[in-house]
């Protein structure tokens, strides 16, 4: 799950931000307000990426993407790239589980229960 997720949440690094350059040309946000709120977005995907199976985890990345799609009122492009990224966080979560499951079977099956 943690390289299924963590790829997830370097793609958003990258469209947070690509959406902070498209923020930064609307004429009522200040550009210290636009490079802050990124910053920290950026700087918590990156963090996430550390913390994906520590307790809590996944619930921050869902925060992250519930405040990636909100960011669709200053960038309304972001509206969609919101979705699709939450799309793809809840196909990460998901599958990265089941593989997950799947290897620790499969370590099971050999012998072999440290893998997991």
């Amino acid at each position: 799950m943690r390289t299924l997720c963590a790829s997830t949440l370097i793609g958003e690094f990258f469209i947070i931000g690509f959406a902070g350059l498209v923020a930064m040309k609307d004429a009522d946000l200040s550009t210290g307000t636009v490079w802050t709120v990124c910053g920290i977005a950026m700087f918590l995907c990156v963090a996430l990426c550390g913390m994906i199976t520590r307790p809590g985890g996944v619930a921050l990345g869902w925060a992250l993407q519930i405040a990636l799609v909100a960011s669709g009122v200053f960038v309304p492009m972001m509206f969609f790239m919101g979705a699709l990224f939450a799309l793809l966080w809840w196909a990460s979560v998901h599958f990265g589980r089941k593989v997950d499951e799947a290897k620790a079977r499969f370590a099971a099956q050999a012998g072999r229960p440290d893998v997991a």
